[in-house]
């Protein structure tokens, strides 16, 4: 397989298995510790894009920091402010993400991921 990364968080349980997933299936990611390394604006249009999904769609909406920050899931917010709420917030990304080329899943349930992965043909 080219080369995927997983959006990791190596204190998030769903997070692990799905490393291990991967890892069980032979594929070992590059890791994006996207809390040490904060995604910028412009990966996370690249991650929406990818992921075929509107930014509301991918975050942690019962985060409690979610509603700290005086959010709800009905706000009537732009694409663009969902993103820079992201941006500067990245602890309210849902997690795991895999991403390859231009396409990536969410890992909730994990198994998810694999959906990215070659099939292998029984020659």
């Amino acid at each position: 397989m080219n080369t995927c990364t997983l959006w990791h968080n190596p204190r998030c349980s769903k997070s692990r298995e799905a490393l291990a997933l991967l890892r069980g299936r032979g594929v070992d990611p590059e890791l994006r510790l996207y809390l040490e390394q904060p995604p910028s604006l412009a990966e996370l249009e690249q991650l929406a894009a990818a992921l075929g999904r509107e930014p509301l769609q991918f975050m942690r909406v019962k985060e409690p920091l979610f509603r700290e920050l005086g959010l709800a899931a009905g706000d009537q917010r732009s694409r663009r402010q969902w993103l820079e709420i992201l941006a500067g917030h990245p602890q309210l990304l849902e997690r795991p993400i895999l991403v390859a080329g231009a396409r990536a899943r969410l890992g909730r349930p994990p198994e998810d991921l694999l959906e990215l992965l070659p099939t292998k043909r029984g020659d």
